[in-house]
C-alpha cells in the first residue's frame, strides 16, 4: 500500500476495506474509511467488462475481488459452498449478486449474476407493450388479473463467468458449445428462468432487500465463513438474524452511497459504469452508438404523437409504453453488443441516453413542441419501460420523471376518470386541491406501555425505581408515580397537597429553582402524579430518570446518569441515559417539548413521523410498520392519489439515503402486523426506523476529542493474509486463527488454508 491517499485496497494483504464503523451506514463512516472505500470500489468498476450493482460491489469489498483478471479465483474460500442455480420449468430466485455454481452435467459454471430484468411473455419482439404490464406485480396473468397463489414471474439473468479467474472458468471452445445447446446459457450467454418466489411480498423487494434476504439464507454458510476478510459476524460482534441484517443493510448503504458519490462513476438506478466508458459508447459511430440512441429518444417522443391533426390542433390523448431491449435488438448490426455481460452495458448506457435528454432538454419530461411527456415507468421489465403521453402539459401528476411509477398497470386496474375539456369552475377547487387531506394528528395513546420500566431497590425505609420521561411528561409539566408509592402516599393524608421535588443532573449545572421545587402531588388518579413540575431545558423525550421516595416522607428524589461514552443519534448529541422505544416514538418529527404537530412537515419528515409514531417498536427503538398503511398513517382518509404517490417517493427516498431500511413481517387473522414474520401468515413488506447511535469521543487533552499528534486510536478485526511463496504461518497465528473461527461459529476446517497467516485483531492510528 501506498501512503499517499491513493492507495488501492489488495484483498488479503491490507486489512480489509470494510469496516464496523460501516456496519451503521454511510453517515457512521468515518471520512478517512469511506475514501479508501471509494478508491478501491472505483478501481474494481473500470476492471469489470459488466455494470456494478451496489450486490456486486458488496461482493467485491466482501469476498475479495482483485483487480486485474483474478477475481475472487484467489480466495481461499469454497466456491462450491455458493448455491445451485439448477435449470428446469421453474427455479428459486436468485437476485443481482448471487454467486452461483450452474450445473451442466460436465463442468461446471462458476458464476456471478451481474445483472436481472423481466421477460414478460406477453411483450412482442417488436418491443409492443401492452399498458398492463409496466409495473405489473409478480402475481398478475392479464389486465386486472392475479393469482396470489403462483408467483413466478421470467426473468433473464446475466452470468459473469469470468469472475473467479481464469482457473475456474471454461474456454471459449466449450462456452461456444454451450450456447449452442441453449440448455444451460441461450446463445446469447444468458440464463432465461422461471423464476419462482415465495410470496408476492418477495416479489416485491427492492434489489437490496432481495440480496440480503439471498445472503442471510442460500448464501449464508459463505457469508458466515472465517476465510472471507473479514467476516459479517465479526463486524457486528454477533450472530443473531436481527443484528446481521441490520449490519449488512448498513454495509449495503455505504456501498450504494460510495458508488453514487465518486465523481468518475455514473449510475442507472443500482448499476454503475465508468464515464468514460458511457461516453465513448456514446462517441462511437457504430451500432448503438450515439447517433442509434439519439433515434431512441426521438422513437419515445414520436410514438405518442397523434398521426391525425384536427381542425384547432393535435387529436386527442394517446398512450405509449416502449421497453428499451426490444427496441435495441431492433437495431441492425447490434447482435455482438446484446451478447454476454455487454449486453448490460448496452442497456445501461441506453437508458442513461434517455435520462440525459429528460434531464437537460424538457421541463419535468415534457418535450417543447410536440407536448410529450417521457417518464420512466417500470425499470426492471426488458430493460425498462418508459411511458410517453400526449399532451404532456395535461398531466398533473409532477413526480420526477425518472421514478419509475407503474402508471401502465396502475391505470389498468383503477383507470383514471375523464378529465373535462376546459378549465374547471372558478367555484370548484381544482381536483388535487379538493382531494387534499391534511396530515392525521392522533395524540400519543401509549405512554405507559412504551419504554423500560422497572423497580431498582424496595426496602423499609425507601423505594426506588426508574422510568422514562415522556414527551408527554415535557409538555404537561407532570411526572408519573409508581404505584406502590401512589398507595402508600394515600395512607398517609390526603390525596393532594405540595411536595418538595429534588433534581440532579449529572455532571450539568441547572437553575436552582429547577434543582429544589415545590410541586403538586395528585392522587386522584390511578397511578398518583406530580404535577407543576419545571422540567430543566436540557431534558429530553427518552431520557431515563432514576426516583427515590423515602417512606414516610414529603421529599422525592429525582436524578439522571451519563452514559460512559456519548451518542449521536439523527445529528443529536446524547450524553445521558435514554430509553430507545420513547427515544424513537416521541422524538418523531413535529414532536418537541413546546409542541406536537405534522404542521408544516414536508411528506418525507411525513413519512419519519409515521414509522416512528405508529410502527411496532423493538425494545432497541426499532421502528416497523407495514408499507401499506402509510398514506393512511399520515393523512386522514379519504387519501388522494397524488398523495399516495408523493408518500412512495418519499419511501424510496428515505430507503435509498437509509433513513429507513426495509423489512419483512407477517399479518395475522385480525389485521395486525407482526415482526418477526409469523409461521402460517402471509407476508408483508414492512418498512422500518432504527436510531442507530454513533459513539462520540469525549474531549481528550486538546479539548477536540481526538488524541493528539497521530489521531485516535481504532480497532481492526482479525483477518486473513496472504503469504510469499515458501513462508508459513507460525504457530501463534494458527492458534489465532483457530480461536476466531470459533467466535465465527465455524464447527470444521479450523486450520489456516495454504498459502495465508492470519492478522490478529491490533489497533490503529488514524
Amino acid at each position: 500500500m501506498t501512503t499517499d491517499g491513493t492507495d488501492i485496497w489488495r484483498p488479503y494483504e491490507d486489512h480489509p476495506v470494510l469496516t464496523p464503523l460501516m456496519t451503521g451506514g454511510h453517515r457512521a463512516t468515518p471520512p478517512d474509511e469511506l475514501a479508501r472505500l471509494r478508491r478501491y470500489l472505483a478501481a474494481v468498476v473500470a476492471d469489470r467488462s459488466c455494470p456494478v450493482h451496489t450486490a456486486v460491489a458488496f461482493n467485491a469489498a466482501y469476498f475479495g475481488f482483485e483487480i486485474g483478471g483474478e477475481g475472487y479465483g484467489n480466495g481461499p474460500f469454497d466456491p462450491d459452498d455458493f448455491p445451485v442455480l439448477t435449470l428446469g420449468d421453474e427455479v428459486t430466485t436468485h437476485p443481482v449478486g448471487a454467486l452461483v455454481r450452474i450445473e451442466t452435467g460436465s463442468d461446471p459454471l462458476y458464476a456471478e449474476i451481474v445483472y436481472k430484468e423481466g421477460r414478460h411473455p406477453a411483450i412482442e419482439e417488436s418491443g409492443e407493450v401492452p399498458a398492463w404490464v409496466s409495473g405489473a406485480p409478480a402475481t398478475a396473468w392479464g389486465p386486472r388479473e392475479q393469482r396470489a397463489e403462483t408467483c413466478v414471474r421470467r426473468e433473464l439473468l446475466v452470468p459473469d463467468l469470468t469472475a473467479f479467474g481464469p482457473a475456474l472458468q471454461l474456454d471459449e471452445t466449450k462456452l461456444t458449445r454451450l450456447r449452442a445447446r441453449g440448455k444451460w446459457l441461450n446463445e446469447d450467454g444468458h440464463v432465461v428462468v422461471a423464476a419462482r418466489y415465495s410470496t408476492p411480498q418477495e416479489a416485491a423487494l427492492d434489489d437490496t432487500a432481495a440480496f440480503v434476504e439471498h445472503l442471510l439464507t442460500h448464501q449464508r454458510e459463505a457469508l458466515l465463513s472465517p476465510l472471507v476478510p473479514v467476516s459479517v459476524a465479526h463486524l457486528t460482534g454477533g450472530r443473531d438474524e436481527e443484528r446481521l441484517r441490520t449490519a449488512l443493510t448498513g454495509l449495503m448503504d455505504v456501498i450504494a452511497y460510495a458508488l453514487r458519490t465518486t465523481e468518475s462513476l455514473r449510475g442507472w438506478g443500482p448499476y454503475v459504469l465508468t464515464r468514460e466508458r458511457v461516453g465513448a459508447g456514446l462517441r462511437q459511430d457504430g451500432p448503438l452508438g450515439g447517433s442509434d440512441l439519439h433515434d431512441l429518444v426521438g422513437s419515445l417522443e414520436r410514438a405518442a404523437v397523434p398521426g391525425a391533426r384536427r381542425r384547432h390542433g393535435l387529436s386527442g390523448s394517446r398512450t405509449v409504453y416502449t421497453a428499451t431491449a426490444p427496441w435495441l435488438r431492433g437495431v441492425a448490426g447490434a447482435g455482438p453488443l446484446l451478447t454476454g455481460t455487454e449486453y448490460a452495458v448496452s442497456v445501461c448506457r441506453a437508458n442513461l441516453a434517455v435520462t440525459d435528454f429528460l434531464r437537460g432538454d424538457t421541463d419535468n419530461g415534457v418535450c417543447e413542441g410536440s407536448d410529450v411527456r417521457i417518464t420512466l415507468d417500470d425499470s426492471f421489465e426488458n430493460g425498462a419501460i418508459w411511458r410517453s403521453h400526449h399532451p404532456g402539459s395535461e398531466e398533473t401528476d409532477d413526480s420526477d420523471p425518472l421514478v419509475p411509477m407503474g402508471r401502465g398497470w396502475r391505470d389498468t386496474v383503477n383507470p383514471p376518470a375523464p378529465r373535462p375539456a376546459g378549465p374547471p369552475p372558478s367555484n370548484v377547487p381544482r381536483e388535487e386541491e379538493s382531494a387534499d387531506t391534511p396530515p392525521a394528528d392522533t395524540p400519543l395513546t401509549d405512554e405507559e406501555e412504551v419504554g423500560l420500566r422497572n423497580y431498582l431497590r424496595i426496602d423499609d425505609s425507601e423505594l426506588c425505581w426508574q422510568q422514562p420521561l415522556c414527551l408527554a411528561h415535557l409538555m404537561e409539566d407532570r411526572v408519573p408515580l409508581n404505584r406502590m408509592v401512589r398507595d402508600a402516599l394515600v395512607s398517609l393524608g390526603p390525596e393532594t397537597g405540595r411536595v418538595r421535588l429534588e433534581i440532579h443532573h449529572a455532571s450539568v449545572m441547572i437553575d436552582p429553582s429547577e434543582e429544589v421545587q415545590e410541586v403538586t402531588l395528585d392522587l386522584t388518579e390511578e397511578s398518583g402524579m406530580l404535577r407543576d413540575v419545571q422540567w430543566p431545558i436540557d431534558f429530553f423525550p427518552g431520557l431515563r430518570l432514576w426516583l427515590q421516595w423515602p417512606r414516610g416522607g414529603t421529599v422525592l428524589r429525582l436524578s439522571t446518569r451519563e452514559l460512559e461514552e456519548p451518542v449521536d443519534i439523527d445529528g443529536r448529541l446524547i450524553t445521558h441515559e435514554y430509553d430507545p422505544q420513547v427515544l424513537t416514538r416521541d422524538g418523531a418529527p413535529g414532536s418537541t417539548r413546546d409542541g406536537d404537530s405534522s404542521a408544516g412537515l414536508d411528506t418525507r419528515r411525513l413519512v419519519l413521523r409515521a414509522v416512528r409514531r405508529f410502527g411496532l417498536l423493538t425494545p432497541d427503538g426499532h421502528a416497523l410498520l407495514d408499507r401499506d398503511a402509510l398514506p393512511r398513517g399520515i393523512h386522514a382518509a379519504p387519501t388522494a392519489p397524488h398523495q399516495v404517490t408523493a408518500v412512495e417517493r418519499a419511501v424510496e427516498e428515505l430507503l435509498a439515503e437509509r433513513h429507513l431500511y426495509p423489512a419483512a413481517g407477517s399479518r395475522g387473522a385480525d389485521g395486525e402486523p407482526h415482526h418477526p414474520a409469523r409461521d402460517g401468515e402471509p407476508r408483508i413488506p414492512l418498512v422500518g426506523y432504527a436510531p442507530r447511535p454513533v459513539a462520540v469521543p469525549r474531549p481528550g487533552p486538546g479539548g477536540n476529542g481526538l488524541s493528539q499528534g497521530t489521531g485516535f486510536e481504532y480497532a481492526v478485526h482479525g483477518f486473513l493474509r496472504r503469504l510469499p511463496a515458501g513462508r508459513e504461518p507460525s504457530d501463534t497465528q494458527r492458534a489465532a486463527y483457530r480461536a476466531h473461527c470459533r467466535h465465527a461459529g465455524k464447527a470444521d476446517g479450523w486450520e489456516l488454508p495454504r498459502g495465508y497467516t492470519f492478522v490478529t485483531p491490533h489497533l490503529r492510528r488514524r
